[in-house]
């Protein structure tokens, strides 16, 4: 994904002096969409999800007639709208979205000026987190309602959709809306540890995708570790575990909750901690 470096933003002050808050959020703005890749990545995150649920629900529209009973009894829809190859994409979307606003201005030298500017580091760190979480709320919530009300609509002359009525709708698409501020969060405070784009990149795609796939589930400290990650709590929320015959300890809709709160307030204060005391 590639990027340039945000356009330089001057910030403007009142007579005082200093900024004001709603400055810092303007020129936190103007950054993000400076850079080539933040609509890169929001594409990838719409287009991913809308395809690979369109897939889903077309492919059991048209295997249907082929269907056992037992096959038709068992066919979740919450599944084709949120097919898991399609959400791994948007989260690793997501995550360089995060990743790149805060180590792309670290690389290049910009965060100098800013510093310059605004002395106030924290309040620095602060705007980012904010104008970050709200982009990719409103990128999350407008790519998860449509893709479950495209693949249900698709669906829909079949005994086999869902309404967001259903028992389990709703939490799926709040969940899945929420995946995607949560990992471009995680992606910004990974990002500020780094400080390099393609690093923190990768760093981002380790812990959100790869990472979980070194837990075992069958054990309870192994599986606790697992659970805490986001892509455990998603699939939770989405109904995919516990599946029938399995073994081992699976998370809790509760604790999968918990789980979205905990990575993006942790990653927010980890960013303003570094920004404020590590020298750019």
């Amino acid at each position: 994904m590639s990027s340039r470096t945000p356009s330089s933003v001057t910030v403007a002050r009142p007579a005082s002096g200093r900024a004001r808050f709603t400055d810092l959020l303007a020129a936190e703005w103007i950054k993000l969409w400076s850079l080539r890749s933040t609509y890169g990545s929001l594409a990838v995150i719409v287009v991913s999800a809308m395809l690979f649920s369109v897939r889903a629900a077309l492919a059991d529209r048209r295997n249907w007639p082929s269907y056992s009973a037992e096959h038709r009894a068992a066919l979740d829809p919450i599944y084709d709208a949120f097919p898991a190859e399609g959400w791994l994409f948007v989260m690793l979307a997501a995550g360089s979205v995060g990743a790149v606003m805060i180590a792309g201005e670290y690389a290049s030298g910009q965060i100098r000026t800013t510093f310059a500017a605004v002395p106030a580091r924290r309040g620095v760190a602060a705007a980012k987190v904010i104008v970050l979480a709200a982009v990719m709320t409103v990128v999350g919530t407008v790519t998860a309602g449509s893709a479950f009300w495209i693949s249900q609509a698709i669906l829909a002359d079949l005994p086999a959709g869902a309404s967001i009525a259903d028992p389990g709708a709703l939490r799926a698409v709040a969940g899945s809306a929420l995946l995607v501020p949560v990992c471009a969060l995680t992606g910004l405070g990974i990002g500020a540890l780094v400080r390099y784009s393609a690093p923190a990149i990768v760093t981002t795609t380790a812990v959100l995708l790869l990472l979980p796939l070194a837990f075992d589930m069958r054990h309870r400290w192994t599986a606790a570790l697992h659970n805490a990650l986001p892509w455990a709590a998603w699939e939770r929320l989405v109904g995919m575990v516990p599946f029938p015959n399995f073994e081992g300890y699976p998370p809790t809709v509760g604790g999968a909750w918990a789980v979205f709160a905990a990575w993006p307030v942790v990653a927010a204060l980890v960013t303003m901690a570094v920004v404020h005391h590590r020298e750019p």
